[in-house]
């Protein structure tokens, strides 16, 4: 590994980086393996830190509000996600700049400036020095982690990626014992949409790595997570090697399209089921049960049609 890093770090090009994604259940073990990621880093002398979604976005981006369907939270979720990447995006084209507004109205400012104190450090003698940006977050949909790929790409860094294996009885647990638990229901339909990475299916994640967090991590665990991070140091990617990116948007585009009209279609039915609902005099209660219902099986019609897609895509 030693030898590896040695090489990364003499890359006369200047400084190395990687965007590497720690994906898994929460309670799963990822900021716990990330702190042990960012010591073993410090060693090679190379320069880490920690992206946390959860310090990052706010909390009230994750709360339905009334009146909101599953589809409008999503949206506001999804946009909170792709300001922490912004906030990436910006650092990487020039690190003296502070964000733009419009990104900082979505994240935590002030978490955002701690995470990049360690980059900007002093106790780093060189400028050179290899980076490391440690994703830490659930990443259940290979649409998430692809958009830290495509950044990547662009910037020709390394990618890897992490999935910490947990079962979820044992995150379950663990997520009890926190001061701010997540509710045990939101626990198990993450664990039903958690679409670990498949290098067979997906040539974007071949650089991933899966390792059991069930039980506490060994240092045989720590030096696999060290190579495979060293590997995409030393192999970053390039926009010009092939046109896989613009066969994803492709692919993307079209099941978007698909996606949109099938819809539109789903709230036509949905209106029409509720319009019948209150003819038949429904109780409120009823009427708000059967909307959340209905809501609910949408998003799981919409998100497997999506994903049938893509895969015949």
């Amino acid at each position: 590994m030693r030898d590896m890093a040695a090489a990364v770090a003499g890359r006369a090009d200047g400084a190395a980086g990687c965007l590497c994604v720690l994906c898994g259940l929460p309670a799963a073990g990822k900021s716990t393996l990330a702190s042990r990621i960012v010591c073993a880093a410090a060693e090679q002398g190379w320069r880490g830190i920690v992206v946390p979604y959860d310090n990052l976005i706010p909390e009230h981006a994750f709360r339905i509000k009334g009146g909101e369907d599953s589809q409008d939270m999503h949206t506001e979720w999804k946009s909170h996600r792709r300001a922490v990447l912004q906030c990436i995006q910006q650092f990487l084209e020039d690190p003296d700049v502070r964000m733009e507004q419009q990104s900082c109205s979505l994240i935590n400012n002030t978490a955002w400036e701690k995470c990049i104190q360690s980059l900007t450090s002093e106790s780093f003698p060189s400028d050179e020095a290899p980076f490391l940006f440690l994703l830490d977050d659930n990443f259940y949909y290979p649409s998430m982690r692809y958009e830290v790929f495509q950044l990547a790409r662009k910037y020709s860094l390394g990618f890897c990626q992490i999935y910490l294996q947990c079962d979820l009885e044992s995150c379950m647990r663990r997520n009890h014992s926190r001061s701010q638990p997540i509710p045990a229901d939101v626990m198990m339909e993450m664990a039903k949409r958690l679409e670990p990475p498949n290098p067979e299916k997906n040539s974007w994640e071949t650089q991933s790595l899966s390792i059991n967090t069930s039980s506490n991590l060994s240092k045989c665990d720590i030096q696999r997570v060290m190579d495979l991070i060293s590997s995409a140091l030393n192999n970053p990617l390039s926009a010009a090697e092939d046109n896989t990116e613009q066969k994803e948007a492709d692919r993307q585009k079209c099941a978007n399209s698909v996606v949109h009209q099938a819809d539109q279609a789903c709230r036509r039915l949905i209106s029409e089921a509720m319009k019948t609902a209150k003819d038949y005099q429904i109780t409120s209660e009823d009427m708000r049960s059967l909307a959340t219902h209905l809501n609910e099986s949408k998003a799981g019609l919409l998100h497997h049609l999506r994903q049938q897609l893509l895969q015949e895509a």
